[in-house]
């Protein structure tokens, strides 16, 4: 996700979207995206498009819990305090099941499942709803917050990036604390659960970082400018979205390669995530969700 001073360019689109979701799953030949690898690595993955979801509102975030996509809709500006935004709920197959599950949200972007709760970042906010009855159980404004953005279930906690301020806060149903701050952070966004290591996203620099605790940061790799979601492949090796278009590929060894770029055709790559065998990216423009299917 984006922070403040790019949103202007972005909402005639994003809020134009006004049908009621569908999925087009009619495309007789589905897209595929591929790359060569250079001679001295192995080979690059393969993504083949399963589904398009169509009719969503500036959709940014994903969580899954028990076969169902939580999809979240900025729908007004992504910094505003409008009351617009809402949460959609899909199938695997891209089956919209509920448009607007909870509705009346600011800008709602990063999603995080955790004991039957979701975690909801909120601009300057987080929200913690139940699961069953869709409910919000509580809201807490997060203190001196500049842009919050993603949100990440590891090791038993749950982690917030706020990507005004560079830091990465760990919250809970009852409140919430600084975790980290390092300004290595500089628009740090996606956050990604990996075994003992938690994986950080950053659009000023563009990198993929790796901590293990607070205060112990690792760059990975680099240059990825405006990154956002990442999902770690099979081999080890990861993908990482830049909102503004692009899918990378990123080796073992910090290499990166990328992968898609539909930034002329204004479709966003936005919190790319890792379902299974699928990789799920909301397309804040233009309003929709596709996935993939990883392949070798």
């Amino acid at each position: 996700m984006y922070r403040t001073s790019l949103i202007p360019i972005l909402f005639l689109a994003a809020c134009s979207q006004s049908d009621p979701a569908e999925t087009d799953l009619t495309a007789p030949t589905p897209p595929v995206v591929s790359a060569e690898a250079a001679p001295d690595q192995p080979a690059l993955p393969e993504l083949t498009q399963a589904w398009v979801a169509t009719g969503f509102s500036a959709p940014e975030g994903v969580a899954t819990a028990d076969g169902v996509l939580y999809i979240s809709n900025v729908a007004g500006e992504g910094g505003a305090k409008d009351g617009e935004g809402w949460i959609s709920r899909l199938s695997m197959d891209g089956e919209i099941l509920e448009e607007k599950w909870v509705e009346g949200l600011n800008a709602p972007k990063g999603l995080g499942i955790r004991d039957g709760k979701l975690f909801v970042s909120d601009y300057d906010a987080y929200h913690v709803i139940d699961l069953q009855s869709g409910e919000i159980d509580n809201t807490y404004p997060v203190e001196g917050a500049g842009f919050l953005n993603d949100i990440a279930v590891w090791q038993g906690g749950v982690y917030l990036s706020d990507s005004g301020s560079a830091r990465v806060f760990q919250i809970d149903v009852n409140g919430y604390k600084e975790w980290l701050a390092d300004e290595r952070l500089g628009g740090v966004n996606g956050l990604w659960p990996d075994g003992d290591r938690l994986l950080i996203a950053t659009m000023d620099s563009g990198s993929l970082l790796e901590t293990r605790g607070a205060r112990d940061l690792t760059e990975i790799a680099s240059g990825m400018e405006n990154a956002d979601g990442i999902a770690v492949l099979d081999n080890g090796s990861y993908l990482v979205s830049s909102w503004p278009g692009q899918i990378w590929h990123v080796s073992t060894d910090g290499e990166t390669t990328e992968l898609h770029n539909t930034a002329d055709d204004t479709i966003y790559q936005n919190d790319l995530t890792r379902v299974g065998d699928m990789i799920i990216v909301p397309n804040w423009q233009p309003g929709t969700v596709t996935a993939w299917r990883i392949g070798d």
